[in-house]
């Protein structure tokens, strides 16, 4: 009898492999996809007079004619008011795309305006500018390719004076970068990338947080892995310059945290992460304390309430640490504190209140906490943090698949933590989850049974009193849960 249940513990222990491979493999497939899910946007940044935001001057389409009209003036009228004056009509007849398409189609329209862009005059400088942003938010990518000779002059500027100035350039190239292809090849020769870290210590912050949204843009960009972030390359690599450590000190917890700055900066360093490049060397600068850092603080300012903004850095917050952790530099060493448990669970907890669609992102941290990490599935445990756990499995399928994984790392590190676990809240809640219809819900509740049985015997019967084997014939007619099942009976049968 010994010999025959041996045996059948032996064949559960294999399964635990073919479940860890399983696993690894769902985890692997969702590091891709999160990987894969970019937030390329435009942005258009209008600082309209009081007149044109109360409705006093409604943008026209302009035609061939009057876009001829507006440049001669800009360039000969009789003074700066009059000049600056066609620019601001232009300027405001161009948010139309009927407009920006006319434009471009005009011969020598874009060179001239390129010319006003070059002007020694601070006012009908700006207002090229600001011309040239409206044509750049467009959808039409000829309208943005359009734009290139304007490039050059636009890195230019970024070593400028004017705070202004810099602000609308960053966002003109954010927008122009995203468009295309070409319109990246060009950019890069020109030195896009030395001339974004040329602004990276600039005191004002809407720079930063134009330069931060500049920069994401660019390193979304499919080739960003080879051509961009690499640092082979010194004239056109991000991790050659400055950047990296310059991203991680704005993202460094305290008074002068700036949101808006922080979340642009935030998912750079996302992407950057996610290219998986050379994150041993963000892990050298610190990425992961860092970040740790900032996990506690958020957690600080929503128990506070202080949430405002604050909750747009939770996403890449979580997912930048979430990714440093399966590095095998490490950041796991980095990162033994269990008050970034006890962080974390506030945070879930303020997710379920407030941004459920964001709670996978966080248990996929705490997977990946816990997946190698005895110590931090021992806090989970001493901190009585199982049942807060258990009580976000009705929220999805989604998240149940991911409690249950968690629950698993806990279980798989032997008898002492399966002890701690059985029986408690855990029974009930694995009874209902096998009545889902969610066979992938199902499937990782199978698992952690297996785990439990196969640490503690002396649970099957536990579960067999309640009903549980009734449960697992509901879905016998699955066939992929169908040897599961047989074999759970069969330990049970084997006592």
């Amino acid at each position: 009898m010994w010999n025959r249940r041996h045996g059948r513990l032996r064949t559960v222990g294999c399964g635990m492999e073919e479940l860890r491979r399983r696993r690894r493999e769902r985890e692997a497939e969702l590091r891709k996809a999160r990987r894969e899910q970019q937030l390329v946007s435009k942005r258009l940044l209008r600082d309209d007079t009081p007149e044109e935001a109360e409705g006093g001057c409604v943008a026209l389409i302009l035609g061939e004619a009057e876009i001829q009209q507006f440049l001669w003036l800009a360039q000969r009228g009789t003074g700066e008011k009059e000049r600056e004056g066609a620019l601001v009509s232009l300027r405001r007849g161009l948010q139309h795309p009927e407009t920006q398409q006319t434009f471009i189609r005009l011969k020598g329209s874009m060179r001239t305006l390129v010319g006003l862009l070059t002007s020694n005059q601070a006012l009908l400088q700006l207002e090229a500018a600001r011309c040239l942003h409206e044509l750049s938010h467009s959808e039409q990518s000829a309208v943005a390719e359009a734009c290139l000779p304007a490039t050059s002059y636009l890195l230019t500027y970024l070593a400028g004076h004017s705070s202004d100035l810099i602000e609308l350039c960053l966002y003109t190239l954010g927008n122009l970068i995203v468009e295309s292809e070409s319109v990246r090849r060009q950019l890069l020769p020109q030195g896009i990338v030395p001339a974004l870290a040329s602004c990276i210590q600039s005191p004002h912050l809407t720079v930063l947080e134009a330069l931060g949204y500049a920069l994401s843009q660019l390193l979304q960009a499919k080739e960003a892995p080879k051509k961009i972030i690499p640092s082979a390359s010194a004239c056109s690599s991000v991790l050659s310059t400055p950047l990296p450590q310059h991203m991680l000190r704005l993202l460094q917890p305290g008074p002068k945290l700036n949101p808006g700055v922080a979340v642009e900066f935030a998912w750079c360093l996302h992407y950057i992460i996610c290219s998986q490049v050379n994150n041993a060397l963000l892990i050298t600068h610190g990425a992961v304390s860092t970040l740790g850092l900032l996990l506690l603080y958020l957690a600080g300012a929503v128990q506070r309430s202080e949430d405002a903004g604050l909750e747009l850095l939770l996403c890449p917050v979580l997912r930048c640490l979430s990714n440093l952790l399966t590095e095998a530099a490490g950041g796991q060493v980095q990162l033994r504190d269990e008050r970034v448990v006890v962080s974390l669970f506030i945070i879930l907890q303020f997710l379920l209140q407030k941004q459920p669609s964001l709670l996978p992102e966080g248990l996929w941290l705490l997977n990946n906490l816990t997946a190698n990490s005895p110590g931090f599935c021992t806090s989970l445990l001493s901190l009585d943090l199982i049942e807060p756990l258990l009580q976000l499995l009705p929220v999805s399928n989604v998240v149940s698949v991911l409690v249950l994984t968690v629950l698993c790392n806990v279980a798989e590190k032997g008898p002492a933590y399966c002890w701690r676990l059985w029986p408690g809240p855990l029974l009930p809640s694995l009874l209902d989850m096998l009545a889902f219809s969610d066979t992938e819900v199902v499937g990782q509740s199978l698992e952690l049974l297996q785990l439990l049985f196969l640490y503690r015997p002396e649970a099957v019967q536990a579960f067999l009193q309640q009903s549980g084997l009734q449960a697992l014939k509901r879905h016998e007619e699955e066939a992929q849960l169908q040897d599961r099942v047989h074999a759970l009976q069969q330990t049970a049968l084997h006592r």
